[in-house]
C-alpha cells in the first residue's frame, strides 16, 4: 500500500473520530504527546490530547444528535516518508471547522502529533 493511501486512510479514521466520537479509536489516531491548538469562544487555546480527549468523551457526538456528515480533504503535503500535513474541513454538529494535521509514521502508522483548528463563520 502506498503511503498515500495510508495516510488516506488515518485521515479518514480522524474524520470518523470526529463524526462518532470513538474512543477507542481516538487513541490509536492521536499520539500521546499531540497537542491542538486554535480558537474557542473567540479566544486562542492550547491543549494537551489528554484535555481534548476529556472534551471528546464528555460531549455527544455528531452521530449520537444525528447531524449530518460533511466533511473533506482538503489538502495532503508530505515533507517526507515519515511527515505530512493535511487540512480538512468538518462538520461538529452545528459547526463546521477546518483543521490542520501535522502527523508522524510512527511505528509504522501515520498518528496526529499536532491539530490547529478554526471555526468557520
Amino acid at each position: 500500500m502506498s503511503r498515500l493511501t495510508t495516510l488516506e486512510a488515518a485521515i479518514q479514521a480522524y474524520l470518523d473520530t470526529m463524526y462518532d466520537g470513538d474512543l477507542d479509536r481516538f487513541d490509536r489516531v492521536f499520539h500521546p504527546t499531540a497537542q491542538l491548538h486554535g480558537w474557542r469562544d473567540g479566544e486562542p487555546v492550547c491543549w494537551p490530547i489528554a484535555r481534548y480527549r476529556e472534551i471528546t468523551a464528555g460531549r455527544a457526538s455528531a452521530k449520537a444528535s444525528g447531524a449530518p456528515r460533511e466533511e473533506a480533504i482538503l489538502a495532503i503535503d508530505f515533507a517526507s516518508d515519515r511527515s505530512a500535513l493535511a487540512k480538512v474541513r468538518v462538520r461538529m454538529g452545528a459547526a463546521v471547522f477546518v483543521d490542520y494535521l501535522t502527523y508522524a509514521l510512527i511505528d509504522e502508522r501515520w498518528q496526529i502529533t499536532a491539530k490547529q483548528f478554526e471555526p468557520q463563520a
